[in-house]
């Protein structure tokens, strides 16, 4: 049992006319892994029920875990399964139930409560080397009988109590499918608890609107996380850092019809809630409550313009947020323009790693971006949020006509970002501005650029930084900002990692680096905003740049000691190592040329020092990735490897959302992303095979879209 891999069918030209999409298929896991690794076309796999084996083309395939088959082939039609298995939110939440479990379940066409009593087969397994399906025997809540249901008549229930101001997700009208809202009112009505909601979107999809539930078919939102998937929703998570909200703030709360505004009248604690609440009297009569809850009275304010709302919920009413052209050039003089106390030191050290998640994350945060800036807010915030590597820039005398520039580089956009973690719109096109008065492009201040158009102007044409990539071919030396990665050569990769992709570019291009650069700044083998070369590119965290070094000691590939030789005809021998650039000592080197497919090698004489004892080991030079650039649909968005750890990514959006229309202003967001870990360490012929709109979405635009990635040299940093 436990060798075996599992497999469902999916739509496709390439499956038989006798297997249907949705059918559960399974195979021995090393025949699978040895398939795979042979890149091969079509897998042999059987169904459940069958011993016949069949050949099916790999693109009409999807892996599922043995818990998920199980779960799955308790469906009654192949038609049901795929459904299911695209329902991705339903199945893991199915998979996270226990004995003891409260739960929704339908029943005839209804949804009832009860609690799971057991999970399992219904009856023996009739195939013994594979599964049987997984059911849910439910006791209903009444206690009158017990019912066998699969997993998608059952939901998760929270026994945590709602109460109005809750973000909760509902089933209207005994409807499967879920939506979510917000509870504006509870009431009693003839025996029954009824939970009058205001829907982030009605039945057709528009946004807005009311439902009256019963309150047995309401689930607190935070509660069912693996539900989000089921529903569109403009609404998000409020400040992290709650201390810009205090009594006579202005706030704004998002509700299915759009946002309403209002002032805090109270903080505190209510009773028989979780977290802490905010009493509002809001502008106008959008409320449901004259500042009473549950009789007693917490402020006063008129009916039907209070409510109570978690403090998450609420988003300061700032006047910084406008970034229309109108309401930019309307914000106060000494916020766009004028110099707060914080930003007037010039010694801004970078975010640190255990800073991050309260100083960076959530709406509001980041860079805000507008009108088509997201190529510099992307580039911004990806180079100093949480590196020092190029704060050079910030610092080195610069020409007296571009101080300006490097004044707003340093005191409106990083020290900003570095200290309270946002910068506004207006900050950036005030550095917009300034680059097009002085006439190196007249549309800086409307039109999408490329990040590294505008990296290379900043750094070269303005401030006169050194370039800090130094390549060499043969006896000439080329100086970089930036190094773009082309593959001129036949090459078998399919899944390659940042560290394949530099390797085989600087072998094609006959390259090696001068030195260790400060920052190495790598573009994607890809071309104009829509054609990739690779569908899915693997993060290499560390780059290992030793063996792209010139006239530097090199290692032997297999004993570790001090190589003497290079062999450039080993390079695509992965036999040896999956390394692309091999080193040898003498000794290695007539070991391995010996075979009879090398023996018509010709390595040449490594970069050995003089003096060098044969007993030291030389060292290794990596680079550490702190960034990562993605593009889509002509978007930029970026990704940030803020820590040491393999979960410590954070994702960053200038235009995340938007509030208003035109004469509105974008909302940015940073949010954690430590899904990506999960997808960096599963087994690569697992990784290979997952289908793009399978992953989770964030994540899926760091693998897919990587535009730009950036590393750095542990030497560099200005800060320790």
């Amino acid at each position: 049992m436990e060798d075996l891999f599992f497999i469902i069918t999916e739509r496709g030209e390439g499956i038989p006319s006798y297997i249907y999409p949705g059918r559960i298929c399974y195979m021995k896991e090393n025949r699978y892994l040895e398939e795979v690794s042979q890149e091969s076309k079509v897998l042999p796999v059987k169904w459940l029920g069958s011993v016949v084996e069949y050949r099916v083309q790999v693109d009409s395939l999807h892996p599922v875990s043995k818990v998920e088959a199980a779960l799955l082939q308790a469906l009654d039609t192949d038609e049901e399964r795929l459904d299911a298995f695209l329902n991705k939110a339903a199945l893991e939440a199915a998979a996270g139930l226990k004995e003891g479990s409260s739960v929704f379940v339908e029943d005839m066409g209804k949804w009832h409560q009860g609690v799971v009593q057991y999970i399992g087969s219904r009856s023996r397994m009739l195939f013994p080397d594979c599964i049987s399906g997984t059911f849910f025997r439910i006791k209903l809540q009444d206690g009158a009988r017990e019912i066998w249901v699969p997993f998608s008549c059952v939901k998760p229930a929270s026994e945590t109590p709602v109460q109005a101001g809750d973000r909760v997700i509902f089933f209207p009208n005994n409807e499967t499918q879920a939506r979510r809202g917000m509870v504006m009112e509870l009431k009693e009505i003839d025996g029954e608890t009824l939970a009058f909601i205001s829907t982030d979107k009605d039945e057709q999809g528009v946004k807005g609107g009311s439902v009256t539930v019963p309150l047995g078919f309401v689930l607190k939102e935070e509660f069912h996380p693996s539900d989000m998937g089921l529903m569109d929703t403009d609404a998000g998570t409020g400040p992290a850092n709650s201390s810009s909200i205090s009594l006579n703030s202005r706030v704004r709360v998002h509700l299915g019809k759009g946002s309403v505004y209002g002032t805090v009248r109270w903080i505190g604690n209510l009773p028989g809630s979780d977290g802490t609440r905010v009493g509002l009297e809001l502008d106008t009569k959008s409320g449901v409550s004259d500042g009473q809850f549950k009789e007693v009275r917490y402020f006063t304010c008129p009916p039907k313009q209070g409510m109570f709302v978690k403090m998450s919920s609420c988003f300061p009413d700032t006047p910084y947020s406008g970034t229309g052209d109108t309401l930019i050039s309307s914000i106060p003089k000494q916020t766009t323009q004028g110099r707060d106390a914080d930003t007037e030191s010039e010694n801004v050290p970078p975010i640190s790693s255990e800073d991050v998640k309260h100083l960076l994350v959530g709406r509001m945060k980041g860079i805000q971006g507008h009108c088509n800036s997201c190529y510099m807010d992307s580039a911004l915030f990806s180079l100093f949020s949480c590196s020092s590597v190029l704060d050079s820039l910030l610092f080195k005398p610069a020409d007296p006509k571009d101080q300006p520039i490097q004044r707003t580089l340093l005191l409106d956009i990083v020290n900003p970002l570095r200290r309270r973690g946002f910068v506004e719109a207006g900050s950036v096109m005030k550095l917009r501005k300034q680059l097009q008065e002085r006439g190196y492009c007249p549309t800086f201040t409307t039109d999408e650029k490329d990040p590294e158009e505008f990296l290379s102007l900043i750094m070269n044409k303005i401030l006169s930084l050194e370039p800090p990539i130094k390549l060499c071919s043969g006896n000439r030396v080329q100086s970089s900002y930036c190094y773009q990665i082309f593959l001129d050569e036949p090459h078998n990769l399919i899944l390659p990692t940042v560290q394949q992709l530099i390797e085989q570019s600087f072998y094609s291009g006959h390259l090696k680096l001068a030195e260790v650069p400060s920052c190495l700044i790598l573009q994607m083998p890809r071309f104009g905003k829509n054609f990739k070369m690779f569908p899915k590119i693997i993060p290499s965290l560390e780059l290992d740049i030793t063996g792209l070094l010139s006239e530097v000691p090199q290692q032997c590939l297999l004993c570790g000691g001090l190589a003497s030789e290079e062999c450039k005809e080993c390079f695509k021998d992965s036999a040896l190592s999956r390394n692309g650039f091999k080193y040898f000592c003498q000794t290695c080197s007539t070991q391995v040329h010996r075979h009879p497919s090398r023996r018509s090698h010709k390595p040449c004489p490594s970069f050995v020092p003089e003096g060098w004892s044969q007993a030291v080991a030389p060292p290794r030079d990596v680079m550490e990735m702190f960034a990562v650039l993605c593009i889509d649909t002509s978007h930029y968005v970026s990704f940030l490897k803020y820590g040491p750890n393999t979960t410590d990514w954070a994702f960053f959006d200038s235009m995340s959302d938007r509030e208003g229309e035109s004469d509105g202003y974008n909302i940015p967001e940073v949010r954690l992303c430590p899904e990506v870990g999960r997808y960096l360490e599963m087994p690569l012929p697992e990784l290979a095979c997952l289908q793009p709109r399978d992953m989770d979405d964030v994540a899926k635009r760091l693998f897919c879209d990587a535009y730009m990635y950036l590393y750095q040299s542990p030497n560099a940093y200005l800060y320790h």
